[in-house]
């Protein structure tokens, strides 16, 4: 786990050491800088979007903890976001990636990319994503990418507005994906049956 081994080493450094000093690297990893690795098991890919750390001044020195925001998915339409936190960045990671997957909801695709364009707020994040062609890939940020990549989307055009905190730019790429319905859902629940696609003209004799 080397998304671990970073956060560890800076926050075991000594109360001389001003909380704003790791605050700048945490900000750091807001941009995606943990969230290109993971670690796969049972078949789920587990990706850090983002580890802070925080210092509380008591007597005899500082008290640290961690928080981590993970992203777990199966690639095969189903993603969950969990945020955990504790005094060790292990700890914290292992919580979120608990609550991550407690929280799996399926996500609507179709083939490898998305079936229509969405749009989603979360307070000031605002996240817009668009099917794309194949051989097109993730066209994204490193939070949106971590998010996509885990549903299983390759080929997507998205567009991050607003906010770059990664908490909330995860949460309303999650709340785009959760938007997207499938032509063939949208007939059913409807009590419709889809409609036959129209058959190619036969090729008419040359009269020459």
């Amino acid at each position: 786990m080397a998304e671990t081994s970073k956060p560890n080493v800076g926050g075991g450094r000594g109360p001389g050491r001003g909380p704003g000093r790791m605050g700048r690297r945490g900000r750091g990893s807001e941009h995606g800088d943990g969230a290109g690795g993971g670690r796969t098991g049972d078949e789920l890919t587990e990706k850090i979007v983002y580890i802070n750390r925080s210092a509380k001044v008591v007597k005899g020195g500082r008290r640290f903890s961690f928080s981590a925001l993970v992203v777990v998915g199966d690639k095969k339409g189903r993603v969950g976001l969990g945020l955990g936190k504790a005094g060790e960045v292990a700890d914290a990671i292992r919580k979120g990636g608990e609550n991550a997957k407690h929280t799996m909801t399926p996500v609507a695709l179709f083939e490898a990319t998305i079936p229509h364009d969405v749009y989603f707020v979360f307070d000031g994040a605002r996240v817009l994503l668009r099917p794309a062609s194949p051989g097109t890939g993730i066209i994204a940020g490193k939070t949106v990418r971590a998010v996509l990549e885990s549903a299983g989307v390759r080929d997507v055009l998205s567009k991050s507005l607003g906010s770059k905190n990664a908490a909330n730019v995860a949460k309303a790429t999650l709340g785009a994906l959760s938007q997207l319905r499938l032509r063939e859902d949208i007939y059913r629940r409807r009590g419709l049956s889809l409609p036959a696609k129209p058959e190619a003209p036969l090729p008419q004799p040359s009269t020459e």
